[in-house]
């Protein structure tokens, strides 16, 4: 069965769309097909994923309103197993369109269900509109990047409550799947304190990888490649990688 995750948070700058691409990348290298789905007009995953602007006709925009079949909307990457629809500034379009279409949260929902995948990964907008909307509602499991500094808790407990109210009204299916400490700092006191915290709060749904800082993960979508492709032995693609087998076994 195809398991379908969104990497979602409202805040922006916290990892999210660096943990969608290199967690996808992870997936498919311990031989899981997998499809990443740039849901975000900004198009970071698409530009880290190599697929140039100019390539990214017909895409995700198309792809959620219906105008184009999924086949001319996803593409391949250098990276055997992984796929991905990306994502242009259209898609920004889609959340005024989408106000008066019928059942407006369960577009993407109703495009994904018959995809064949071990997994669909969703890089979500950093904003809870239409678009998160539609990823949370065809979605089994949210996985929350959590950036280790304080003002990134403030935020933890509406986005829980979010995805508390959509799996009670709209997806019924939908649960956290855990929660991914990004952009830890070791000489930093504040990411050891707000670890602390998250992991006394959240127990067992914080995954025990953590993410560091990494000046490899930071450079690699400059080069238009994912980090454990760029540079394999660097700490931040080890990381994914740690990362990626948690949910493997966590899946088993």
């Amino acid at each position: 069965m195809t398991k379908i995750i969104s990497i979602a948070n409202q805040k922006g700058g916290v990892g999210k769309t660096t943990t969608a691409i290199n967690l996808s990348t992870a997936l498919a290298v311990a031989d899981k097909k997998v499809l990443l789905i740039d849901l975000d007009p900004q198009g970071n995953a698409s530009t880290g994923l190599g697929v140039q602007k100019t390539n990214r006709f017909p895409g995700s925009y198309e792809f959620l309103i219906g105008n184009s079949t999924f086949n001319s909307c996803v593409r391949p990457t250098m990276v055997p197993n992984l796929s991905v629809v990306p994502a242009s500034k259209d898609l920004a379009g889609a959340e005024i369109e989408l106000v008066s279409v019928s059942e407006r949260e369960k577009c993407l929902s109703k495009k994904v269900s018959s995809l064949s995948y071990d997994y669909i990964v969703i890089d979500c907008p950093p904003a809870m509109g239409l678009l998160t909307l539609n990823s949370l509602a065809a979605s089994d499991e949210v996985i929350i990047p959590l950036q280790c500094e304080y003002y990134a808790l403030e935020g933890l407990s509406q986005l829980l409550q979010t995805i508390e109210v959509v799996s009670k009204k709209i997806n019924p299916r939908l649960s956290l799947k855990g929660i991914v400490l990004t952009m830890f700092d070791s000489r930093n006191s504040l990411s050891a304190s707000v670890e602390k915290d998250v992991r006394h709060h959240m127990k067992e749904k914080v995954y025990q990888t953590v993410i560091p800082r990494n000046v490899r993960v930071s450079e690699a979508p400059s080069h238009g490649v994912p980090a454990m492709i760029y540079d394999h032995r660097s700490s931040g693609a080890k990381a994914y990688m740690g990362l990626a087998l948690e949910i493997l076994k966590q899946d088993k």
